[in-house]
């Protein structure tokens, strides 16, 4: 059972489409849901895609200087240039990536998509090693789906 329960992650969404909130809105109210969920959730980034590059539109949880990323630049900019999700269970052994703080030991990157299209991605970071399982990450991609309608 996942810690995360991403239908009530959606539901929240949705509602919040319904009364027609704005966009950054309905991001930031994606990242605090998922943080809600708790450990391994120490903090998520939303990034939407803007020509080349990766810019940081909500946030739950620290504070990153990372706010543009240019795409094939660390694990986000990867996960979009590769058009894959990425899962990495010890960011110390990622060669490119880019630390938001000294304390993240995991990352998982869930792609927001329409159709094809990529429109951002959902960025999580973990102080616990090695935390998303296939659940995790399923529950994720169930809020990056949804906001690939939603926006």
């Amino acid at each position: 059972m996942p810690v995360l329960d991403g239908s009530r992650v959606v539901a929240a969404l949705r509602g919040a489409f319904a009364r027609e909130v704005p966009r950054e809105q309905l991001l930031r109210t994606a990242a605090e849901k998922i943080r809600a969920a708790g450990s391994p959730y120490t903090s998520v980034y939303l990034y939407m895609l803007h020509g080349s590059e990766l810019v940081l539109e909500a946030y739950a949880g620290r504070e990153t200087e990372h706010t543009r990323i240019p795409v094939g630049t660390g694990v986000c900019g990867t996960a979009v240039a590769s058009g894959q999700d990425q899962n990495v269970p010890d960011v110390t052994a990622v060669g490119n990536y880019l630390a938001c703080n000294s304390w993240t030991r995991s990352e998982l990157v869930v792609l927001i998509r329409r159709g094809t299209t990529i429109l951002g991605q959902i960025d999580i970071d973990s102080d616990v090693p090695d935390p998303f399982t296939p659940e995790e990450e399923a529950a994720v991609k169930q809020v990056a789906d949804a906001l690939g309608i939603l926006l």
